[in-house]
């Protein structure tokens, strides 16, 4: 995530890490069984992975415990019977795992540190919530550097116990899957140990078991995570994004697996594409592995099925196969020989703004005669990715990275992810986020360093986000010196794996490192999994999240930073480039900029209730300096990497608005403040896109979300609340768009659907504060094809003197119907960035800030609002569509940054009190500035379940607007 790199000691056993671990004889279990705490479970909990002879094992349930009061042996603790009543019983998420030490604490109310907090919970609005001010830090104790666990409670292993019975019949082979651990860990069956630390290691890898010999009945599996240090293990943390999770994140993440086959099973199935150019058509090959797990030699079929989506007829292929014994055979299913794998016109995935996203499914089985085994089923797209190098510049000489999705070039307008930060896994969160993402207009995602549950992947591809995949920085993967044979082990059954669970993701469209390149031993390594798992070379591989390069992989292409505070007109500069070689915070708007953003995110007061005390909310408005817990665990405010306060937030926005006097005026200033930059970024990337002679390629907002309540770097908080860093990056992504550009002063017009536009007309006007024109201009008969950005289209007269503000409104129609109103606020005393100062920083310097200070003196404005509400399906499940229409009623007055919110009310049309806005609502447009007798209507989704009996209110309030509520 950043360049500065934290000194660290990286110590592995030499021992070679295997992928498959075959144990060949049984061993003696251990005796004294007592009570169990949870029954055991069957095998009829069906893992994600679409494998027939594959089962997420704690379907039953978890015991989980601290070795600390679990004293006993591994050998007695996974003993069948074992007691484990004073254990904690934990359930799978969404994913199919039991999760992380601090998840199993949490999911039983439990609150070492502060009983009376007990019981707590993860709610979004409670006191009680581990989320709520610093209840972890209460609860859990305290981190103040990435490294090895300092807290005693998580300094020592723990203990993940489940039962299981398989019930094998003759013949079959039971496998048990280890999908990587956070940490490091010793795997025990029934009383034996099967794996120890030195092998199964790595939050990313993949480690199979034969079990066959020795499970029968009833079984236990236990598994002693030792404590994770991302410093000198290749796992996971979360840099400096969030507090550190007290335990490190230490635990298990993915889906622990049983495998049960009898003579012959498929793994591995997949396929590869060679689409045309004009993608007319697709010519697919099938890959699956044969295993015989007999001692004979086995003829068979495979059998590959390939349906496409909707009515079309399935295509299956078929062939014999001869698989000697003990040992795995691959077979392929080229086009060449099996002529119908050619689709001809096939259905094409998009990303969500250019097109649809069919899902081809592909099933694969294997049979003897009239016995079948098991299959596999996975969905696919059929896409193309293309990647290459573009433009140059006196920095980038090589040219920045640029992508194109079947053919078509387009700008990556995306922000970070971050997960849950107990590594908790929900198929709604996801969901819901999603439905955030799409109406905010944003198009892709990147992950660096936590690769999500093939179920977020799944979503993504029927969504049509991009995801761009990655490496963590700052921790062991950034490799240093020389690596032993254990860690390229580690390294490569890594890529291999994460390579096998993206291949088939349309949504996935690179992968990369992230501040440092890869070493020699690393890349070379990483290259050989990737290509193992036929991801690399068809998915774009990238050698760094800076402008770095490797012998194998080339030039990144990629630049990143900055991340604190940078004035708006900062995005628009094209002159200043620095001298730093590996284009580090030199972020505006050209070339390709990995991760980058103006730092803190302001929730509105609606979201700042639910997760900050009396004490928390007296800081923020009155103590810039403070270290809020809510950013994260760095205490200074200073120009380097340090984000645990928002003093350069702060400093911008007194000295640009005035200084507040309240909370609520604080956080009304601040919704202004984050709007107009989180727009400016996006808007002047795609602005500047065919720039000469380094166009501007992509842009990813640090960052896209936060996996608890946050003030630092998201653009929507973790209960779904939209602030104003949220409606500013929706007004920059509509698909059909006006903006009005800085650096020029003139209005650009893009068009980012898939469908060429015509009949648009573009209006500016300029107004001073007391909503009076200072100029009109219209230009007509536009047209604009998909992709297509026009600039300099018309340039408003702009007042230069004196020192005042002024609005710039344009409005872009298409045939007489508004389809986009952006309005802006700005001054005759613009910011001026001190270049010198700015370049290399993680935060602007200026010389000058803008003088905004005249908004303080709008006087109060009178608007009103009409709505009405129809049942209708919406995104994320919502049932209820309303729209309100504002209109300013004042002759002389500008109504700026008005808000409406969806309420619980009564049949009167009052607000409850209390935490009463609906968490689901979603709005197409808010934070709107209304002239005098303009009238705007928004629409928000909702689910009419949120009201819990309560009557819908909206209310509507403004930065000189008192509230008012109506009904909806």
């Amino acid at each position: 995530m950043r360049r500065t790199i934290r000194p660290r000691s990286v110590l592995w056993a030499a021992v070679a890490v295997t992928a498959l671990a075959w144990l060949v004889s049984a061993a003696s279990m251990a005796a004294g069984p007592q009570r169990a705490h949870a029954a055991a479970a069957s095998l009829a909990s069906p893992s994600d992975t679409g494998a027939s002879d594959i089962a997420n094992l704690g379907s039953g349930g978890w015991e989980v415990q601290s070795s600390a009061v679990a004293a006993q042996s591994g050998a007695q603790i996974s003993t069948p019977g074992f007691n484990t009543s004073t254990w904690l019983p934990v359930t799978n998420d969404d994913a199919g795992a039991p999760g992380t030490e601090v998840e199993a604490l949490a999911q039983n109310g439990q609150c070492p540190g502060d009983t009376a907090l007990q019981p707590v919970n993860q709610g979004t609005s409670s006191p009680n919530s581990v989320f709520f001010s610093n209840n972890m830090q209460l609860c859990y104790g305290f981190m103040s550097k990435i490294g090895p666990d300092s807290v005693s409670e998580f300094s020592v292993p723990w203990w993940w116990r489940t039962d299981f019975t398989p019930n094998l019949a003759a013949g079959q082979t039971a496998t048990l899957i280890v999908n990587g651990i956070v940490g490091s860990a010793n795997v025990w069956v029934n009383g034996t140990e099967v794996a120890t630390s030195a092998a199964v290691t790595g939050a990313y890898t993949r480690f199979t078991f034969n079990l066959t010999n020795l499970v029968a009945g009833t079984n236990s599996l236990a598994i002693e995570v030792n404590p994770n240090d991302p410093t000198s293990m290749f796992t996971l943390d979360n840099v400096d994004w969030t507090q550190i999770p007290p335990d490190n994140n230490t635990g298990i993440q993915f889906p622990v697996q049983l495998q049960v086959d009898g003579a012959l099973a498929v793994g591995n199935s997949h396929v590869s594409q060679s689409d045309a150019a004009d993608l007319s058509s697709a010519a697919l090959t099938v890959k699956t592995d044969v295993t015989n797990y007999t001692t004979a030699s086995q003829n068979a079929t495979v059998t590959a099925t390939i349906t496409p989506p909707g009515t079309g007829a399935p295509i299956s292929v078929s062939q014999s196969v001869t698989v000697p014994a003990s040992t795995t055979q691959a077979v392929q299913f080229a086009p060449t020989a099996f002529p119908t794998l050619t689709i001809t016109s096939p259905q094409v995935w998009w990303p969500y703004q250019l097109g649809a996203q069919p899902l081809y499914t592909l099933t694969v089985g294997v049979a003897q005669g009239t016995t079948s085994y098991n299959t596999t089923t996975e969905t696919f797209g059929i896409r193309t990715v293309t990647s290459s190098l573009v433009g140059s510049n006196a920095i980038e000489p090589s040219g920045a990275r640029a992508f194109k999705i079947n053919g078509v070039p387009i700008v990556i307008r995306g922000g970070g992810w971050s997960p849950n930060l107990f590594l908790h896994y929900s198929a709604a969160d996801t969901a819901k986020q999603i439905a955030l993402m799409k109406n905010m207009g944003v198009n892709a995602i990147r992950l660096e360093g936590h690769i999500m549950p093939n179920d977020w992947f799944q979503q993504m591809d029927q969504a049509g986000i991009l995801v761009n995949g990655g490496f963590q920085c700052c921790d062991a993967w950034q490799v240093g010196g020389s690596l032993t044979q254990a860690q390229l082990n580690v390294l490569q059954n890594s890529a291999q794996t994460i390579g096998t669970n993206l291949r088939n993701h349309p949504s996935v469209f690179s992968f990369q490192w992230s501040d440092n390149q890869p070493s020699s031993q690393q890349e070379q390594v990483s290259i050989t999994g990737f290509t193992a798992a036929d991801f690399y070379p068809q998915t774009p591989l990238i050698a760094s999240a800076e402008y770095k390069s490797t012998p194998a992989l080339g030039v990144s292409g990629e630049k990143e930073g900055p991340y604190d505070w940078v004035p708006p007109d900062y995005w628009y500069d094209t002159t200043h480039l620095g001298s730093d070689t590996t284009v580090t915070n030199a972020g505006a708007a050209w070339g390709y900029d990995s991760e980058e953003s103006a730092g803190d995110t302001i929730p509105t007061m609606d979201s700042l209730n639910r997760f900050m005390s009396a004490s928390d909310l007296s800081n923020l408005w009155q103590n810039p300096k403070f270290n809020q817990f809510h950013a994260n665990y760095e205490p200074r405010c200073k120009t380097g990497y340090s984000f645990g306060t928002l003093c350069h937030f702060d400093t911008a926005l007194s000295n640009r608005y005035g200084q507040w006097t309240s909370l609520s005026q604080y956080v009304e200033d601040a919704q202004a403040q984050e709007y107009e930059d989180t727009r400016a970024q996006f808007e002047a990337f795609i602005a500047h896109a065919n720039n000469s002679p380094l166009p501007s390629t992509g842009t990813v907002y640090w960052q896209m979300n936060k996996g608890w309540p946050s003030l630092l770097w998201n653009l929507y908080n973790s209960d779904g609340d939209q602030a104003g860093s949220y409606f500013g990056a929706q007004e920059a992504n509509r698909p059909l768009h006006a903006l009005y550009a800085f650096d020029t002063g003139a209005v650009t017009l893009d068009n980012l659907g898939n469908t060429t536009q015509t009949g648009l007309s573009v209006e500016a006007k300029v107004y001073d504060l007391a909503g009076a024109v200072l100029d009109d201009q219209t230009v007509s008969n536009i047209t604009l094809t998909s992709q297509q950005v026009l600039t300099n289209v018309l340039t408003p007269k702009v007042p230069t003197t004196p020192v005042e503000t002024y609005f710039v409104e344009l409005q872009l129609k298409q045939n007489g119907t508004l389809v986009d109103r952006n309005v802006y606020w700005l001054s005759t005393q613009p910011d001026v960035v001190n270049w010198g100062k700015s370049l290399g920083q993680p935060v602007g310097t200026v010389n000058q800030y803008a003088n905004l200070t005249g908004l303080q003196a709008l006087p109060h404005s009178a608007v009103t609002a009409t709505s009405s509400t129809v049942n209708q399906a919406g995104p994320d499940g919502a049932d209820r569509a309303t729209t309100v229409t504002i209109t300013n009623t004042s002759s002389s007055t500008v109504a700026f940054l008005l808000r409406a919110d969806i309420r619980r009310g009564t049949a009167g049309g009052q607000e409850l009190s209390g935490d009463n806005e609906l968490q689901s609502s979603l709005w197409q447009d808010n934070d709107i500035t209304l002239f005098p007798g303009e009238s705007q209507s928004l629409t928000v989704t909702w689910h009419s379940a949120d009201l819990q009996g309560a009557t819908a209110v909206v209310s509507v309030s403004g930065w000189n607007v008192p509230k008012i509520d109506i009904l909806a």
